[in-house]
């Protein structure tokens, strides 16, 4: 008897595939008063350093540390409103409205530039190249956040994937469906490619619903 397809024992919501609770107090957040960078430490949920902030009222809070951030520095030279932006700057860690905290471009190297002001407005040009609209007082950090380059690192060594990619609660290795025996997945035995439409019906059982499920076409669009 072969065994369970990869979708039907991720559905299961076994162990192999949910990503272990990481503990994280660090919360980033924008706040009036100016600070000074107390320390840069690392946070185990985001993918960039995050800025430890003594602020003058003496209490603490965290920002997304750009590149270039040093320990002693004024955090009032990196925050502040869209609208003192120059444009044709980067920025990231970017609020949506006035006091909802940074929601946008807040992985590690991720960044949007400040394309033109409009009034009380200011437009931005995300990564994807979409532009976006925002009020000139929503606070954001000027520059990119650190980190950047961290995918392009080769794994040396295939333990450190394993490790790495079942701490997101991601199967490793993979093993393609056609590489499989008949028996093991809908796919399998596919000596010279599929060898079966990937087309199935919605109504399938689930060992059998896996590929295009209930498409209604499939293959190039016709210009």
């Amino acid at each position: 008897m072969g065994k369970r397809i990869i979708p039907q024992r991720r559905g299961k919501g076994s162990l192999t595939y949910k990503v272990p609770s990481k503990p994280s107090n660090v919360k980033v957040e924008y706040r009036e008063s100016s600070g000074v960078v107390a320390d840069i430490v690392s946070d185990p949920l985001k993918t960039s350093p995050v800025a430890k902030v003594s602020y003058d009222d003496n209490s603490t809070g965290f920002i997304i540390a750009p590149q270039g951030i040093k320990v002693g520095e004024s955090v009032n030279k990196y925050v502040m409103p869209l609208s003192k932006v120059s444009e044709g700057s980067s920025v990231f860690a970017i609020e949506t409205y006035p006091r909802s905290g940074p929601k946008i471009c807040r992985a590690a190297g991720s960044f949007a530039l400040v394309i033109s002001k409009s009034g009380d407005d200011v437009i931005i040009q995300l990564p994807s190249r979409k532009k976006k609209r925002l009020k000139g007082t929503c606070m954001a950090t000027l520059g990119v956040p650190a980190g950047e380059g961290r995918s392009s690192k080769p794994w040396l060594k295939a333990g450190k994937r394993w490790i790495v990619q079942h701490k997101k609660g991601k199967l490793y290795p993979r093993t393609s469906g056609v590489a499989m025996n008949a028996v093991d997945h809908p796919f399998g035995c596919g000596y010279s490619g599929l060898g079966k439409h990937k087309t199935i019906s919605r109504h399938a059982p689930p060992g059998r619903k896996i590929g295009s499920i209930a498409a209604k076409r499939t293959g190039r669009t016709k210009k």
